[in-house]
């Protein structure tokens, strides 16, 4: 897969290094010369350029790729260039980084973002995660779609635990994607069980959130509710 990184900056390069690692192709675009540093990221492709200049990306062949990010620190160049990869070069998948929240409402298909990732939102979950065993998170949202990326770490009680993945009847519009366990990313397998205090990551619609949050873990809705 080949990817579009706007923003060389130490967000851009960390993504950059993962990508290339996981064996994707990877051109880093950047109009600040300072932030040109090729030899920290060897394998990437590298473009001294404007990202928010149609000729910019038309150097870049930005219709070749099957995915743009927009990861610079300005949240106005991250729209931009998710607008134009998305109308312009029809790339089919653009993910922006939110630097700040009260700008999150804009990230959405209006302005060409398939997937926005907000720092502080990701922040608060994390920490919610790690003192709410049972509650449901929301990491982040996919503005297509009005589905969110949402974990919840099964608790010990859960009428789930030692259930097998493929017996048990998951909402409408709801999808077990990966299992975290003792430090291992584990698929779901549908002759797998699960076990208590598996970190469970499920993309959901809205409106199934709370009928997942009370199927596996029951006793937060009760005690939310009395």
């Amino acid at each position: 897969m080949r990817v579009a990184i706007a923003g060389a900056g130490q967000v851009g390069r960390s993504i950059a290094a993962e990508l290339l690692d996981n064996g994707h192709e990877v051109l880093l675009i950047d109009k600040d010369p300072r932030a040109i540093k090729a030899e920290s990221v060897p394998r990437a492709e590298w473009l001294l350029a404007d990202a928010c200049e149609l000729s910019s990306l038309e150097e870049a062949a930005l219709q070749r790729c099957q995915v743009a990010i927009a990861s610079t620190g300005d949240d106005k160049v991250n729209l931009v260039v998710s607008l134009l990869a998305k109308t312009e070069f029809g790339v089919p998948r653009t993910v922006a980084r939110v630097n700040h929240p009260r700008n999150e409402w804009m990230f959405n298909e209006a302005w060409g973002v398939d997937v926005s990732v907000s720092t502080p939102r990701i922040m608060s979950a994390l920490v919610e995660e790690a003192v709410s065993v049972g509650d449901l998170v929301r990491l982040f949202t996919f503005r297509q779609g009005d589905a969110n990326l949402v974990e919840l770490t099964l608790p010990e009680d859960s009428p789930m635990v030692g259930q097998r993945v493929g017996d048990i009847d998951w909402p409408l519009d709801t999808a077990l994607v990966v299992i975290l366990r003792e430090g291992r990313v584990l698929r779901p397998d549908a002759e797998g069980t699960l076990e208590m205090n598996d970190e469970l990551l499920f993309v959901a619609a809205d409106e199934t959130e709370e009928q997942l949050e009370d199927m596996l873990s029951p006793h937060h809705h009760r005690r939310n509710n009395s």
